[in-house]
């Protein structure tokens, strides 16, 4: 069994994202891994060639700049990693720039990597999510976080990247056929200095939406005002061991008390509904599960 791991970035430092701890939390189950880096204005390459590993491949591409409809510039990134992965690779583990895998999973994944590999009913592999918020201690509550994603997927090319590079289709926009492992992936994109984290959220919109709706929408201002969120839950786990030095470097605070959590009426019958019945009544599945 062969395994490429894929991923694309942009602006790595700039935006403070921890591409390094991605890339190598998932190398230990990769045989190889392809990575599209776009022009940046920092040093991006530098910091990708610096992983000391041989099974990196960079493929150097330029981002349309002027796409904004649907995030759909980050599919188009994603699909140049995924072309570029060899006809040999049984299956490719995408990962995104913002997102780390935690290593208590990795003996798993293997697992149902092997496990699955000669299933043709078998497109992906599903993971769960903790979205991290504000700081390292805090995790989004609310059903408007996703609870999972496809991050593993057959070496098909028919398979490519969805809408905004959530997750993936096939052939004519055919749902993937996944099975729902347990693995979770920690979502780190909403853990920044401020200061980055307001760069990155203007610079992110605009590849969603045009400049009326920006002035209209998006804040002018220095930093990123976290406060503005309606519920979160304290993180009692661990993060991942490539986390560590990262979070020793955290440089802002933000503490938030949860007994201040509010939820609009549908958040609060969906949550009741999901005790009650086992499953979140309405929520958007870009898959099916087999």
């Amino acid at each position: 069994m062969k395994v490429t791991g894929f991923s694309f970035i942009r602006n790595a430092i700039k935006y403070d994202y921890p591409i390094i701890e991605a890339i190598t939390s998932i190398l230990p189950v990769c045989d190889n891994f392809i990575i599209a880096v776009a022009d940046s204005d920092d040093k991006t390459m530098d910091l990708i060639e610096s992983i000391p590993t041989k099974k990196i491949h960079v493929v150097k591409t330029k981002w349309d700049d002027g796409l904004r409809e649907g995030g759909r510039v980050l599919a188009m990134e994603t699909n140049k990693a995924f072309a570029e992965i060899g006809q040999d690779s049984n299956w490719a583990f995408y990962i995104q720039g913002d997102e780390v895998l935690h290593e208590k999973y990795l003996d798993n994944i293997y697992y149902s990597m092997k496990k699955w590999k000669n299933a043709t009913n078998v497109d992906g592999l599903l993971f769960n999510y903790l979205h991290f918020y504000g700081s390292y201690d805090y995790v989004g509550e609310s059903p408007h976080w996703y609870r999972r994603e496809i991050r593993i997927i057959k070496n098909d090319k028919k398979i490519y990247s969805y809408r905004d590079a959530q997750g993936f289709r096939k052939n004519d926009n055919q749902k993937l056929n996944v099975k729902h492992i347990d693995a979770c992936m920690y979502h780190y994109g909403w853990v920044k200095d401020p200061v980055a984290m307001q760069g990155k959220h203007l610079s992110f919109n605009k590849y969603w939406h045009d400049d009326e709706w920006m002035e209209k929408h998006v804040a002018k201002a220095d930093e990123f005002d976290y406060s503005n969120i309606d519920s979160l839950r304290q993180f009692t786990g661990s993060h991942p061991a490539v986390m560590q030095e990262r979070i020793k470097r955290k440089n802002w605070s933000f503490d938030y008390d949860i007994s201040c959590n509010h939820y609009s009426f549908k958040n609060r019958l969906k949550r009741s509904m999901e005790k009650i019945l086992g499953f979140r009544i309405g929520e958007y599945r870009n898959y099916k599960i087999i």
